[in-house]
């Protein structure tokens, strides 16, 4: 007698790899030789994963040196995946928002700040470089401001930032992710700068209710654990980026963060989920 549906969906989503990198911040030589490492690039920086699945949680740049490059790669491998069966894709960090921020308001003063602020004032001070910018097309504009910010995908909750303003957006996927890109695709500078300050907020699920508040999240918007990047977790563990070898489990094992600190010393984490 044939399996039910049910089963059968369940079965092709175990079969299928599935896995996620953290913040790239610029560094496109780490990341290719991470993905090669972990068998979803060959040797030429081309899709070789066939019909697996890799999401990338944000912030391709600022701090290292070659973010479009980044950007050019997922957005390649995400052609290829598609022609493989497979799937690349990526969500929207903090640092995108800085980045467009940047790219659309300038030094523009936003409106009704208590001190002088702009986007081009916190590009600089955190680690904008201006060869992103002045490679930054119309294209990339039109790729990453139709990223989703949170995504579900095989029990998995995907977010860039460890923080629950996310909630400040909606109570579901659909809503929050319709809400931040109403943001990007529209020229209201305050609504763009509460975003970008709403997504540098952390450590939501870090200390003893930490996994009470992990498993609030997930009532709300669904899946059995979150996986994050946005916060380094090297001092969780109390070690530099450098000792790091894998990405952290914690708030009673509803949370896995993956940002090693690349940026800082620590590896390109290819984690695969199961």
């Amino acid at each position: 007698m044939p399996a039910p549906p049910r089963a059968v969906a369940y079965r092709r989503c175990v079969e299928r790899q599935l896995y996620v990198v953290g913040d790239v911040h610029g560094h496109l030589a780490e990341l290719t030789r991470a993905l090669n490492a972990a068998g979803l690039v060959d040797d030429s920086g081309d899709w070789s994963g066939g019909d697996a699945e890799l999401w990338f949680l944000g912030d391709f740049v600022d701090r290292g040196p070659d973010g479009i490059g980044v950007i050019d790669l997922v957005m390649r491998l995400s052609a290829q995946a598609g022609e493989s069966g497979g799937r690349v894709d990526s969500l929207v960090g903090n640092h995108e928002v800085l980045l467009l921020g940047m790219h659309r308001f300038g030094d523009e003063d936003v409106p009704g700040a208590p001190t002088p602020r702009s986007f081009a004032k916190s590009w600089n001070l955190n680690g904008g470089l201006r060869s992103d910018q002045d490679r930054l097309t119309p294209e990339h504009v039109e790729w990453l401001t139709s990223r989703d910010v949170v995504h579900l995908v095989d029990g998995h909750l995907l977010m860039h930032s460890d923080t629950l303003a996310y909630l400040e957006w909606g109570g579901t996927v659909d809503e929050v992710n319709e809400a931040v890109r109403a943001i990007l695709t529209g020229d209201d500078l305050a609504q763009w700068w509460e975003c970008w300050r709403k997504m540098t907020t952390r450590y939501a699920f870090r200390g003893p209710e930490g996994g009470v508040v992990a498993g609030e999240l997930l009532k709300l918007m669904g899946g059995a654990e979150i996986v994050h990047g946005h916060s380094v977790f090297a001092d969780q563990l109390g070690v530099m980026p450098e000792e790091v070898d894998g990405p952290l489990r914690y708030a009673d094992d509803r949370v896995l963060a993956v940002d090693a600190g690349l940026y800082s010393g620590g590896p390109c984490l290819v984690v695969e989920l199961r």
